[in-house]
């Protein structure tokens, strides 16, 4: 096995079936956060298997072979800890936050579900109700149905499009089959990354590791296809009729991987135009005009793209209003890049918020895996700090004037009589 130093406390093995372990010690804390990941999710999916990564995920808690559901239910959290999971468009998270004496047992339990699922007939039943009834509660909340749609308008024909909780058709279709193939086919060591943050000492967790047969084998074992890159339907508009009583709008493109060195332009351009109360977006939508509660920009970056986007919702008499203003600031933006004071401003926001959503070790820990996943060299955090003081007036015009023009945003509208 191969171990380096990234940085004082952070260190990261590769093992020669693939697998990377990375670790943050972080002294003064009693806590230890860990996570698997592993790159197997709906961007890898098939359009009949929409929503399977999402199922499985689900389904890895009903039973293992060391552990029934209610003992992997239980037996953190009766300690105090917690353990949870979520799908995302490229990889599935397995994760656990608990007492730095409880993370062999975190390991041991999260191996369990990760790699020893028993997968049942018996449990598929209720589970798919259970999504069926995830996938309804998106559906009576408007303000999460338009991400949906908007996901779907932007890239019809590309898994990043689909949902990841899938139909109600693919989902009654799926079998214990296809979660077996699926487990096969992607939940191997070597598709995998896990990392751990927190009064963690990284030789102690390989020898867990070890035991769990994590780091056995001694040729790299296959990696699962990359996600391609995702065409997108720029400049479209499209409206779902809906008996709400507020119009809600998303404004959204495509932009570019993470571990583009755009991002730090983009995302300081993110926080000006709609990042929080300062924006322009919220000083103008609503505190000037008083057309919404809700307003805000957006950004994520996946594997083989990225977005940029608003969200608003208003009265329907106001959605016409709503969007004329919204279009005039994404004008506004795109042509006239940022002036020196609002830069200078945005990039100490920018470093004020990187820093502060790193104070727990969960946030630790998600970064390790974050920048792995992506394929992204690591950064310390003062150089982090230093590109993003290192942006141009120049960098910002460009990017803004190629993602922020307002004719290549797709919208999507979801309110009485698509209005």
């Amino acid at each position: 096995m191969e171990t380096v130093q990234l940085d004082e406390g952070l260190l990261r093995t590769t093992a020669p079936n693939g697998l990377q372990v990375l670790t943050e010690h972080l002294p003064g804390v009693r806590s230890a956060a860990v996570g698997i990941w592993v790159r197997q999710a709906s961007a890898h999916e098939p359009r009949d298997k929409m929503g399977v990564s999402h199922l499985l995920e689900h389904m890895v808690f009903k039973g293992t072979e060391r552990r029934t559901a209610q003992q992997i239910a239980m037996e953190l959290e009766v300690r105090g800890g917690s353990l949870d999971a979520f799908t995302g468009r490229d990889y599935t998270s397995y994760q656990a936050h608990v007492l730095d004496a409880d993370l062999p047992l975190a390991v041991e339990i999260l191996t369990d579900i990760v790699r020893r699922p028993l997968l049942r007939q018996r449990d598929l039943v209720p589970e798919r109700k259970v999504i069926i009834e995830e996938i309804s509660g998106v559906d009576d909340t408007p303000d999460d149905l338009v991400f949906e749609l908007h996901a779907e308008a932007l890239w019809p024909d590309h898994p990043y499009g689909y949902s990841i909780l899938g139909t109600r058709d693919t989902v009654s279709a799926l079998t214990t089959d296809d979660l077996q193939a699926l487990h096969g086919a992607g939940y191997f060591r070597g598709n995998c990354v896990i990392a751990a943050a927190g009064n963690v000492n990284h030789a102690q967790l390989l020898t867990v590791l070890g035991r769990e047969g994590w780091l056995e084998g001694t040729s790299r074992e296959p990696a699962m296809r990359s996600v391609t890159s995702a065409p997108a339907r720029r400049g479209g508009e499209r409206r779902e009729a809906r008996d709400t009583a507020q119009t809600h709008i998303v404004f959204g493109t495509d932009t570019f991987p993470l571990r583009d060195p755009r991002r730090f332009p983009l995302a300081l351009l993110t926080n000006v135009f709609g990042g929080g109360m300062s924006s322009r977006l919220f000083q103008r939508v609503r505190e000037e005009l008083g057309l919404a509660y809700a307003i805000f920009a957006y950004k994520s970056f996946y594997q083989g793209s990225g977005q940029i986007g608003v969200y608003v919702g208003t009265q329907p008499e106001s959605a016409d209003a709503a969007v004329d203003a919204i279009r005039r600031e994404y004008d506004r933006l795109a042509s006239e890049g940022l002036p020196a004071g609002e830069l200078t401003g945005a990039k100490q926001q920018l470093k004020g918020q990187i820093m502060l959503s790193l104070e727990s070790p969960s946030a630790r820990m998600g970064r390790l895996a974050g920048f792995t996943l992506h394929g992204d060299r690591y950064r310390p955090l003062d150089e982090m700090l230093a590109e993003i003081d290192a942006v141009s007036a120049d960098e910002i015009a460009a990017v803004a004037a190629e993602f922020l023009p307002a004719e290549r945003q797709t919208v999507v509208r979801l309110g009485p009589d698509g209005r």
